[in-house]
């Protein structure tokens, strides 16, 4: 996939979404959700390159969600903010399995499981995880 950035479409001239991570069959929908919120994509690329850093501090006590648009429109982010993650750690996940299912070509698995601290069938276990789905290339905040 391609890196995560807002770009300009050329025949519309609106602005796309920072939704790289989402299947592209969601994205209509999550679009219409977020904008129906009043959410622009900068709002989004901001939320998404923080980490959700200022939508955590906005919900915190003494907080006010209103610079975002309110308790719908960080909802929407939040949950922008946690499908990223989860899309982060899945990668992380197939990266994990695929350097062990390699590390097992050439070390036994009590070796591989004593170098990385897990059990010998934790191991298998986690060399069986390597999917070859798309993932990103680039996270929100490796471009920077």
């Amino acid at each position: 996939m391609t890196p995560n950035a807002l770009h300009v479409d050329g025949s519309a001239g609106r602005p796309l979404w920072q939704l790289e991570h989402r299947p592209a069959d969601q994205r209509d929908s999550i679009v219409a959700r977020l904008e129906d919120a009043g959410v622009t994509p900068a709002q989004l690329s901001a939320a998404l390159a923080d980490g959700g850093d200022a939508l955590y501090a906005a919900s915190r006590p003494g907080g006010s969600t209103e610079p975002f648009g309110g308790d719908l429109a960080v909802a929407l982010l939040a949950a922008e903010v946690s499908a990223l993650a989860a899309h982060l750690n899945s990668r992380a996940s197939a990266v994990r399995a695929r350097a062990v299912d390699a590390l097992l070509d050439d070390y036994s698995a009590v070796a591989v499981a004593s170098a990385l601290g897990v059990s010998r069938q934790k191991v298998y276990d986690i060399s069986k995880g390597g999917t070859v789905a798309a993932f990103l290339d680039i996270s929100p905040w490796g471009q920077l």
